[in-house]
């Protein structure tokens, strides 16, 4: 279970400490939203939670079936809705980059993945979740 202390700084900003490794995040209002737009917003870390997700449940389900990813690199992209104020979609571009000798079966589980990491399965069924990924072969 993760543990987690933040703390309000004053001016729309906070300190997040990730307790197990002393890592700190700050987090800012959105410069459309009254803050400074300084750091990641608290829905900009809900949209990357989903990359980040997606990125390391691909890393596990490669890991467990014997072969890699040789390289992943993403985009996210947040939509806001107005009344309520929400996450209308995240959408996400993530270009995969496997082996030369990678297989059709080694894509379809990870794409398999990009709906069912255990973000996607936790955010609101009104987020539209717009995920596109893209595969290379490295060089043989």
């Amino acid at each position: 279970m993760g543990a987690f202390t933040t703390t309000y700084l004053g001016s729309l900003r906070c300190e997040n400490l990730h307790e197990q490794s002393g890592t700190r995040i700050l987090t800012d209002a959105p410069t459309d939203n009254q803050g400074q737009g300084s750091a990641f917003s608290p829905t900009d870390l809900c949209a990357l939670s989903l990359t980040t997700c997606i990125v390391t449940t691909m890393g596990i389900y490669a890991h467990m079936k014997e072969f890699s990813i040789l390289a992943a690199e993403a985009t996210t992209h947040k939509h806001m809705a107005n009344d309520p104020r929400r996450i209308a979609r995240i959408e996400v571009h993530l270009t995969l980059t496997l082996a030369a000798d990678g297989t059709e079966r080694q894509e379809e589980g990870l794409r398999r993945i990009a709906n069912t990491c255990p973000v996607s399965r936790s955010l609101h069924p009104e987020i539209d979740q717009d995920v596109h990924l893209t595969f290379l072969r490295a060089e043989a």
